[in-house]
């Protein structure tokens, strides 16, 4: 409910930076898309404009399409889904759901990329939420 908001927008912020700044360090990942990143384009206008940077991040994994599928698949804790707001982490492949109807041109102009994979990041314990990618990310071949 509204009571509670702030503070689950609050723990769903810190979730996301940790995951974001954990997500920079991985070989896989290409490239880090949040806000709250301070190489983020976007960094200082989000800065001004809002008091935390949101719960929701994706990332581009090296081996495009095949390996996004194989690190959503590979995953265990996170939920599969396009949803986005839950208290659970959820993980989805904009390229082929919530995007699959844009031309490869349009989403390319988007900057969805075939590799791009997006995480909104719940409430779970940060650990977990790691260990669970990390296994995603074990299971690229």
């Amino acid at each position: 409910g509204l009571e509670t908001l702030s503070l689950r927008m609050k723990a769903h912020s810190e979730n996301a930076m940790e995951i974001a700044e954990w997500l920079q360090q991985q070989p896989q990942i290409t490239k880090v898309n949040y806000s709250g990143l301070k190489d983020h384009p976007g960094h200082e206008l989000a800065k001004k404009q809002q008091s935390g940077f949101g719960g929701v991040v994706s990332f581009e994994v090296a081996g495009g399409q095949e390996a996004a599928w194989q690190l959503i698949d590979g995953t265990r804790m996170i939920s599969i889904t396009a949803n986005l707001g839950d208290t659970k982490t959820t993980v989805t492949h904009p390229g082929s759901t919530t995007h699959s109807r844009l031309t490869p041109e349009d989403r390319k102009r988007a900057g969805i990329s075939d590799g791009l994979v997006r995480i909104a990041v719940g409430l779970e314990s940060i650990e977990d939420i790691k260990k669970d990618v990390a296994l995603g990310l074990a299971a690229i071949r």
